[in-house]
């Protein structure tokens, strides 16, 4: 399916780029992705297993990512001074970015969707299901966390991996990303340099924007604790893990799980905080299965 572009979404009116896959008579999935990453970091072969089993799986650019609005004129992001409890750089929250997600439904139409988030994606979802729960039909919450600063945590490798100047030329940043997904991928499954490179390639020709993706830091770290609050979700849930990603502990999930009532808790051994391809039938019937339950149960009521 070719890229396209919902406009006028949500309460800031930003564009949105998304694509489709699947049969859009289908329940709608909707992936949301993490910091940082364009909607090219849900694979086009994982968005094929999704709808090879009988979902329309709908991925798009986060705000100040890829194709969809940046935001250049907003304040400098100081992540540092947002981690330190200074505030006053963040432009946007979780909410926001929330409502984006809203927005782009909204666009296309439809009521209610499936959602899947990754990292911050998770983040992301967990907010539209706790600020919008009429559009929320079920949850999956994939190497995520709950904001609660005990668990989820950074282990000191992937700190070091992210760390140092900001790469901004083309081969400089492919090179970086293949540094970095070497530390924070999966430990037990094979490393695909080729399917990096060229996702870091195809990424850097759409849009690059570092402070786009520092603006995401600081929102997510302004967005604080969801634990309180997910206890008061009643939508069917289900939480994926690594139990070998060093960039979000898998105390993260535990917490999740834990927190929203009746959560389905999954961990892989030798998954890291990626979407191995040998994980990929595995984890889309996971999520299928949910997405089939969960249309079972409203249909019956």
């Amino acid at each position: 399916m070719s890229e396209q572009k919902a406009f006028g979404v949500g309460p800031s009116g930003i564009e949105v780029a998304y694509e489709r896959f699947g049969d859009p008579r289908d329940p709608a999935v909707l992936l949301i992705m993490g910091i940082a990453l364009q909607m090219l970091g849900w694979p086009e072969g994982f968005c094929a297993e999704l709808a090879a089993r009988g979902v329309q799986v709908i991925r798009f650019d986060n705000r100040d990512v890829g194709l969809s609005s940046h935001f250049p004129d907003a304040p400098v992001p100081d992540v540092r001074a947002a981690l330190a409890g200074d505030l006053s750089s963040v432009s946007y929250t979780l909410s926001d970015m929330a409502a984006d997600s809203v927005g782009l439904l909204d666009a296309l139409g439809i009521d209610g969707a499936h959602l899947v988030g990754l990292s911050m994606g998770g983040a992301i979802a967990q907010t539209v299901a706790l600020e919008h729960p009429g559009r929320v039909r079920s949850l999956t919450s994939l190497m995520s966390s709950t904001g609660d600063p005990r668990v989820g945590q950074a282990k000191p490798e992937a700190l070091g991996a992210l760390a140092g100047p900001v790469a901004t030329q083309r081969e400089e940043v492919v090179e970086r990303m293949v540094r970095t997904v070497r530390v924070l991928g999966s430990p037990g499954f094979p490393f695909d340099e080729a399917a990096v490179r060229d996702r870091a390639r195809r990424s850097f020709d759409r849009a690059h924007d570092p402070l786009g993706v520092a603006r995401q830091a600081v929102a997510s770290v302004a967005s604080g604790d969801r634990t309180a609050r997910l206890a008061s979700l009643a939508v069917p849930t289900l939480v994926i893990h690594g139990r070998d990603d060093v960039m979000c502990d898998v105390s993260g999930g535990r917490a999740t799980a834990g927190a929203v009532p009746g959560a389905e808790f999954v961990t892989f051994d030798g998954m890291g905080h990626d979407l191995p391809r040998a994980l990929w039938p595995e984890i889309a019937s996971l999520i299928t299965g949910l997405v089939r339950r969960a249309e079972e149960a409203l249909a019956v009521r």
